[in-house]
């Protein structure tokens, strides 16, 4: 069996053990490196007799797919499918699975982080404190104040839990509505204006679809408070990058922080804005995460190769009634 590892920034650390786990099972792995994947032709050119594709941001379209006419399994390295075109591997008969929950903690634990580095300007008064310049600077206190997350899945939750040791009040909105869970940790589900209104921390949790693409526009910067923090570490076009960099620079936000972006990496520097706190997509990067992911793949790649059933596979309904008819 041929498998097709394109290696993500994340898995640089890792990624030489993980071919090595993979190899142990009897399989041949060819590996592109993330600046060779970049180039769709190197990935066209290098899939073409692979049965498994191994993927964490690089692309698997139409066009992919359609130059490895053995391939049987795409496997996503992290949650997001939004690099997949799930659809076309569904109608080729070509499992998809990724990885809910394995980065979740990583995620939420850069969240508030991210949130305490806006709500006492961390990175800022870390760089002029170096430059030499002695600053005094009035922060605010995260208790008592009021969270929005929008997207309650597995991250959105854990955000939640981290966020009741700052005793506060949390409110949620996505098409996701765990109740249970909500009820446990303490959230009520709100409708999107007030979720706008009422929030003094917006945390974007939720994945790129139709339905959220530039979900947070123009129109819901003037709906939030003048007093709000946006921190997206979710995708960047959930977010009008353009409407944001507005909002930033006429304070209709008090500040934002981004892990996230349109294009990775941004074809424009990031505003040097004193009130925009960026870091390089790295909410999922943890050296523990990785190495879940990398034993969730082998595993997964274990169970294909002896024909047992395999986590996580999100198109396996659409699969079996394909096979039905």
């Amino acid at each position: 069996m041929n498998v097709l590892f394109s290696v993500g920034k994340s898995y640089y650390p890792i990624h030489q053990t993980f071919v090595r786990q993979i190899e142990e099972l009897g399989v041949d792995v060819k590996v592109l490196m993330y600046d060779e994947a970049k180039h769709k032709e190197n990935i066209i050119r290098s899939i073409r007799d692979a049965d498994v594709y191994i993927t964490a941001v690089s692309l698997a379209d139409r066009e992919i797919i359609d130059a490895a006419p053995q391939l049987k399994y795409i496997i996503k390295t992290g949650t997001g499918v939004d690099n997949i075109d799930v659809d076309y591997a569904t109608e080729k008969g070509i499992l998809v699975s990724n990885a809910p929950g394995q980065n979740a903690n990583a995620v939420a634990e850069l969240a508030i982080g991210l949130m305490i580095g806006l709500s006492r300007k961390i990175p800022q008064l870390d760089r002029r404190t170096k430059d030499g310049e002695w600053i005094h600077s009035t922060g605010f206190e995260c208790r008592g104040k009021t969270m929005g997350i929008i997207g309650f899945g597995t991250i959105g939750q854990n955000i939640a839990k981290y966020a009741r040791a700052f005793d506060m009040n949390m409110i949620a909105y996505g098409s996701h509505r765990d109740d249970e869970a909500a009820n446990k940790l303490g959230v009520r589900f709100v409708d999107w204006d007030h979720l706008l209104l009422d929030s003094d921390y917006i945390v974007v949790s939720t994945s790129l679809k139709k339905s959220t693409y530039h979900m947070i526009d123009e129109e819901a910067f003037h709906k939030m408070k003048n007093t709000a923090f946006l921190i997206n570490i979710s995708r960047g076009a959930v977010i009008d990058t353009q409407a944001l960099a507005d909002a930033l620079k006429h304070e209709e936000i008090r500040g934002a922080a981004l892990d996230v972006f349109e294009t990775e990496p941004p074809e424009k520097n990031p505003p040097h804005l004193d009130n925009l706190i960026t870091t390089p997509h790295i909410g999922g990067t943890t050296l523990e995460s990785v190495n879940r992911i990398a034993a969730l793949t082998v595993e997964n790649i274990r169970r294909f190769m002896n024909h047992q059933p395999l986590k996580y596979v999100i198109n396996q309904k659409e699969l079996e009634q394909a096979h039905k008819q």
